[in-house]
């Protein structure tokens, strides 16, 4: 269309496009619409394709079934845990059910603890008895299942089982109660004054009374791992072996040396391990009671680790000393006489012989033993071992 001036003049297309009306009546028609689909972005070759790595999907559902493991696990825990408070009626705090709660949390935590690590124990005290025998673990492991089979490995586990659950039993119920003990004599006050002697004081106590039960076994395991072949065949007929042959007192003939071991070692896992605790809660935003069961064990089993590195190093010597005693000791001989000539056999140095065997195997244990016991005292309804001092009150005088 032209004007006047002969313009040529558009009309404006006052109709929306075919497209734009398929896409606004898509949904009204009785028949189906094609839309169009918008071209796809080219992938970038810098771009993972899902598909190939079916792995992701994978363990993304490995996560979700072990979240659901977790959560069924926690529920029966629970379960479990208010049918036995129900079952003993609860248990008050210092009473004789407390301290028959923590013998059994302590038969629990060391008896299997130490059971566990029995070939580790064996290479320990066959390269005490002679350093020379084997090169490393793996080396002794080898040589030992080759010749005795798996069974070989685990040398003297029954003496162990027995020895170290009675040990425990005694140790950690021993030490609840003395501790408590020592510290109504001490008084309020001077408890939070001189805890770490209170601590030092009850663990003696209680390890004193446990070396009794643990040492009959002790011998017997020992002479099991240093003989090859083992010198009985099981823990009883190991006892009825030795008291054979050399009465009762034969079981006992490394008690001393034992004491030198266990109470030092004992002392220094308890006290160390209460300062440890003391010190991670003390650096932890809020309070131990604003932390679950599952934190708090975990600080249990660190500073149960910690603690059994400065155990192994303490009570290392005297622990040689026992496996040469029980070994090397001979008939009629006295302690004084056999110390000195093994000490001059081996000298200072070899005092030092297992070393980092037995840290990695202490604290290990002792890291387990923490988290054990005091996650048997949370089924029970009981508080965990250790925690931050309490804080101190201000008081302000009041004027008139």
């Amino acid at each position: 269309m032209a004007n006047s001036s002969g313009t040529v003049l558009t009309m404006p297309n006052l109709f929306p496009a075919p497209s734009t009306l398929i896409q606004a009546f898509s949904g009204c028609s009785a028949f189906s619409q094609s839309v169009p689909e918008r071209p796809s972005k080219r992938a970038s070759k810098w771009n993972a394709r899902h598909e190939l790595y079916p792995v992701w999907s994978a363990a993304d559902d490995a996560k979700n079934k072990a979240a659901k493991l977790s959560d069924a696990a926690v529920a029966e825990f629970e379960k479990a845990s208010n049918k036995a408070q129900a079952k003993v009626g609860g248990v008050e705090l210092y009473s004789a059910k407390f301290y028959a709660a923590c013998t059994v949390g302590g038969i629990m935590a060391c008896g299997l603890t130490h059971t566990a690590v029995t070939p580790l124990d064996l290479v320990k005290c066959r390269r005490q008895v002679d350093s020379k025998m084997y090169k490393g673990n793996f080396e002794a492991w080898g040589k030992i299942g080759r010749a005795e089979g798996l069974r070989g490995v685990f040398t003297g586990w029954g003496p162990t089982f027995w020895g170290y659950s009675v040990q425990g039993g005694l140790k950690y119920g021993g030490y609840e109660f003395f501790k408590k003990y020592y510290a109504d004599l001490a008084g309020e006050e001077n408890f939070h004054k001189y805890k770490t002697l209170i601590y030092l004081a009850g663990s003696a106590s209680a390890e004193f009374i446990a070396d009794l039960g643990l040492c009959p076994f002790e011998a017997v395991k020992v002479r099991m791992q240093t003989t090859i072949p083992p010198f009985a065949s099981g823990t009883l007929n190991g006892i009825n072996t030795i008291v054979g042959k050399e009465g009762v007192a034969g079981l006992y003939k490394g008690l001393y040396p034992l004491w030198g071991r266990q109470i030092p070692y004992t002392m220094m896992k308890f006290a160390s391990f209460e300062t440890v605790v003391e010190m991670i809660y003390h650096r932890l935003p809020g309070s131990k009671s604003d932390y679950g069961k599952g934190a708090q064990t975990a600080v249990s089993f660190t500073g149960g680790y910690i603690a059994g590195i400065l155990c192994a190093i303490v009570s290392h010597p005297a622990d040689v000393m026992v496996s040469k005693l029980n070994a090397n000791r001979q008939a009629g001989e006295s302690f004084g006489a056999a110390t000195g000539r093994i000490y001059k056999d081996i000298g200072f140095g070899g005092l030092w012989n297992g070393l980092p065997v037995r840290i990695v195997m202490i604290g290990t244990l002792t890291g387990l033993q923490w988290m054990i016991y005091d996650y048997f005292k949370i089924f029970m309804g009981l508080p965990t071992t250790g925690g931050a001092p309490p804080q101190e009150e201000k008081v302000t005088a009041k004027t008139n």
